[in-house]
């Protein structure tokens, strides 16, 4: 069933931005209900369109691209030709909000920065997002994801004491991003409707991975003995003690949370393990902990581990490979997967992973091919 009254409906957004945290956080606010008018360069667009996850196309385009871009509608318009730009300001002067990704100074030099619209449409929402701010010696650097881990020293946090610097395998940083910048939105949007009065948020891919390091950056702050030192093999944290980690089994893994060590000992039948009550000695018996449980757990199976040791409660859970996720019930009970349909073209992809009044925010609009919307947008201009 569909939902009949979604939240943003009715608000007109235009998209400037590209590659993934501004078209992410604009796709958010499309599901939520916004009209979302992507606009790209002639002839290359969005570069997204040719940045393939894995090399993977359909229908000409990246799935990334499909998946980042679905729910929008789409045009053209060299923003460095005076007719171009004088269609875009009209647009602006209907529009809710605007988003954008552009180094810090490109808007400014075009004449769409906040300042110079905010006189043209005193209720528009800027939102932009950089990679590091507009200030400081990184903010003239490539906003990347990589590069935004690295400079937050995300990558030391994952791994054993044994390996290197092991980053992030998604676009954590602007994934992130995008939802820091979509919650800044509709936060403005609210403020809005109080005051009638727009305004500018602002975001970064590094401010980002600073605030998930919030627990972290809290402890060194005020404790600079705090220092990141990775642990055993089978650790899965950096300040977490035992039994906390990622433990072989005879055919797969098994991850183990917070559980008390005396109590693991008992139901797996280790003695050395019982003997343990106290929290100080789960932090410095670690190393011999996690080898105990490592190989006790390695001498059957995760599903036989999982049944003995969800009987009693434990925090546990298989670690699933991609084709196991795909075909466990918990993934279908959760129905992730949604169909877009380009022409005769069908793509899978994942939905929002927001519920509104019990209902699923599904859609199936595909990302639009390079200025598919143009003249009915731009005719559409000139009858108002």
């Amino acid at each position: 069933m569909a939902i009949v009254d979604l939240p943003l409906d009715g608000i007109l957004i235009l998209d400037f931005s590209q590659f993934l945290a501004g078209p992410v956080a604009a796709l958010r606010l499309a599901d939520l209900g916004a009209t979302v008018i992507k606009i790209e360069r002639p002839v290359v667009g969005d570069i997204g369109r040719g940045l393939a996850f894995a090399g993977k196309y359909i229908d000409g385009e990246s799935v990334s691209f499909h998946s980042m871009n679905r729910n929008k509608l789409g045009i053209t318009a060299d923003l460095k030709n005076a007719d171009d730009l004088a269609k875009i300001m009209k647009l602006i002067e209907k529009a809710d909000v605007l988003v954008q990704n552009f180094r810090p100074g490109v808007m400014k030099r075009i004449g769409l920065d906040f300042e110079t619209v905010n006189k043209i449409n005193p209720r528009l929402i800027y939102a932009s997002v950089s990679g590091y701010g507009d200030s400081g010696p990184w903010k003239d650097r490539p906003g990347q994801d990589l590069l935004a881990q690295s400079f937050s020293g995300l990558p030391w946090l994952s791994g054993s004491s044994d390996s290197g610097p092991v980053p992030f395998g998604l676009s954590i940083a602007d994934h992130l991003a995008s939802c820091h910048l979509a919650e800044g939105i509709t936060a403005l949007l609210v403020r809005r409707a109080r005051t009638g009065l727009g305004g500018l948020v602002e975001t970064s891919l590094l401010e980002s991975m600073l605030d998930l390091q919030f627990e972290l950056l809290g402890a060194r702050l005020n404790d600079p003995s705090v220092k990141v030192e990775r642990k055993g093999n089978f650790s899965a944290h950096a300040f977490l003690s035992a039994p906390y980690g990622i433990y072989p089994t005879s055919d797969g893994f098994l991850s183990i949370a917070m559980n008390p060590v005396d109590k693991l000992g008992k139901i797996l039948e280790i003695p050395a393990l019982i003997s343990l009550t106290e929290e100080s000695e789960w932090w410095t018996q670690q190393e011999l902990i996690e080898t105990l449980l490592a190989s006790k757990l390695a001498s059957n199976t995760t599903e036989f581990w999982l049944a003995k040791l969800d009987a009693e409660d434990i925090w546990c859970a298989p670690l699933l490979s991609l084709d196991e996720l795909l075909a466990h019930d918990g993934f279908h009970a959760i129905d992730m997967v949604q169909v877009i349909e380009r022409g005769t073209t069908q793509i899978k992809t994942t939905r929002s992973p927001i519920r509104i009044d019990g209902q699923k925010l599904n859609s199936n609009k595909a990302a639009p091919r390079l200025g598919e919307d143009t003249t009915k947008i731009l005719s559409f201009q000139k009858e108002d």
